[in-house]
């Protein structure tokens, strides 16, 4: 009989909740699993960022259907033991779109994050929520920006989340496209000036 590590994580290859998602601590079976065969596979790179560079403050633009947070605060949580894990997300919560894709409500989000950081959540669209914000959240050690955002409101808000890293901050954007095939990947430092150039340019005009 196949051990029950093994049947957890093909369970986990054909159902991405199943699995190790249900082990509150993580060790390092549920982190290959999260980093070589959890799906969708674009999001991959991200928990191995985590393992590997172990933020303690994590700012998320764009929360979805909690999946992706729940796996990336848990893993967080496993790997910087003893440390003061943050957590900053920015969603719309209730008042999302259906074009928006699919997503919670701010009760639920709290329901389900609040056991894993210092949670603080922020319902509202992502470029009036940083602006009115930047000055009082500081720097994060990761910055993820989800395809779910808006576009107009996503090019106002660049400037604002340059202002929100620091010299060791790396910020991680998704491509569009559905569930299944989007792909996260790094800004570089000059990707995210021009960015915040071409969002003050439009925030003057």
């Amino acid at each position: 009989m196949d051990p029950a590590w093994a049947r957890g994580m093909r369970a986990g290859r054909d159902d991405p909740g199943v699995g190790t998602d249900h082990v509150t601590t993580t060790g390092w079976l549920s982190t290959l699993w999260l980093t070589r065969f959890s799906q969708p596979a674009g999001e991959r790179v991200l928990y191995r960022h985590v393992d590997a560079r172990r933020p303690l403050r994590i700012l998320e633009l764009g929360l979805g259907c909690l999946r992706r947070t729940e796996r990336l605060l848990r893993l967080a949580a496993g790997v910087t033991t003893g440390q003061a894990l943050t957590y900053v997300g920015v969603d719309r919560f209730e008042s999302r779109q259906p074009e928006d894709g699919p997503g919670v409500t701010l009760k639920e989000a709290h329901q389900r994050l609040h056991d894993l950081a210092r949670v603080q959540l922020v319902p509202g669209n992502v470029d009036s929520n940083l602006s009115r914000l930047c000055n009082h959240l500081g720097a994060f050690d990761l910055v993820l920006v989800s395809a779910d955002n808006p576009a107009r409101q996503l090019e106002r808000a660049w400037f604002f989340v340059q202002r929100l890293t620091g010299t060791e901050t790396v910020v991680f954007a998704e491509s569009a496209g559905d569930s299944v095939r989007s792909v996260w990947a790094p800004l570089s430092r000059s990707q995210l000036s021009d960015l915040a150039t071409r969002s003050l340019q439009r925030r003057a005009g």
